[in-house]
């Protein structure tokens, strides 16, 4: 892949830097307790591998399906317990934005803010998140091509942050689907930033159960492994002790269990593209 610029999370965690750097946790905050033992296992997994990493979890969800699906802690609670896993296990953690007033109080706690994909034509919530000087973590929208985010990374430039990271997650492929398409990942690097595949989200069938989203996780390894050997930067990875009881994207979440043998894989098919 073309050379692009290397963005620093922290000290030990950057982009671009030549290494595989995992963002992976739950969908949603379901508890404090239950976010904090899920953390203390990825922390422990990725510490044993030797993988550069960052908590991941939503305070909100403020997209989903229905209106009474669980969207979670809500702003205030939500920092509280990523706080805490920053705090206790000595990790960068990222959340996702949606609104312009959120960027200040999530930049004082994340270490990155996420931009969600139907959100990054959002100019202001752009532009107030580049404001912050945290690393940006911008997905691509299901609905543009790659060479469009090009217009998204000129607002962050614009605002003086050049701390992007971009994300593939899929595109839309008709109703209820989505596909990922690996020259994305080349397409986007060219535009001079690290750039991430989000893999569980790429297997989700959005809208696909008719008052949720569906998805097809099974696939998402695969999808994984094919990114890495394209040469990504990065993965994005949504995990749960149990999938099939997450309280947000349970059908396209990989079992934590099934995460030491993924990452090992994915060392190994990463070593050979780096030689």
């Amino acid at each position: 892949m073309s050379d692009c610029k290397v963005v620093k999370v922290t000290d030990k965690v950057a982009f671009g830097d030549g290494a595989l750097t995992v963002m992976a946790g739950p969908c949603v905050i379901e508890s404090h307790n239950a976010c904090l033992e899920l953390a203390e296992a990825l922390v422990g997994l990725t510490s044993k591998l030797g993988i550069p990493y960052i908590f991941k979890a939503s305070f909100d969800k403020a997209n989903r399906t229905s209106v009474s699906a669980y969207r979670g802690p809500g702003l205030e609670k939500g920092l509280e317990t990523l706080a805490e896993v920053k705090s206790r296990f000595n990790v960068p953690v990222i959340t996702d934005i949606h609104e312009p007033w959120q960027c200040k109080p999530v930049a004082e706690v994340c270490d990155v803010l996420q931009i969600p994909a139907f959100l990054c034509r959002q100019t202001d919530l752009v532009v107030a998140a580049a404001e912050t000087g945290r690393v940006i973590n911008i997905k691509k929208g299901q609905f543009l091509a790659p060479e469009d985010m090009i217009n998204v990374v000129r607002k962050c430039e614009a605002a003086g942050n050049n701390n992007i990271v971009l994300v593939e997650r899929g595109a839309s492929f008709g109703y209820h689907n989505l596909v990922a398409d690996m020259r994305s990942l080349l397409v986007m690097r060219e535009l001079g930033y690290p750039v991430v595949f989000d893999a569980t989200h790429s297997v989700q069938r959005p809208g696909g159960l008719g008052t949720g989203s569906g998805g097809d996780g099974r696939w998402a390894p695969a999808l994984a492994r094919a990114a890495v050997a394209t040469g990504v930067d990065g993965l994005f990875i949504e995990t749960h002790f149990n999938p099939p009881e997450a309280l947000s994207d349970a059908a396209n979440a990989i079992a934590f269990s099934a995460l030491e043998d993924l990452f090992t894989r994915l060392l190994k098919i990463h070593a050979i593209v780096r030689e």
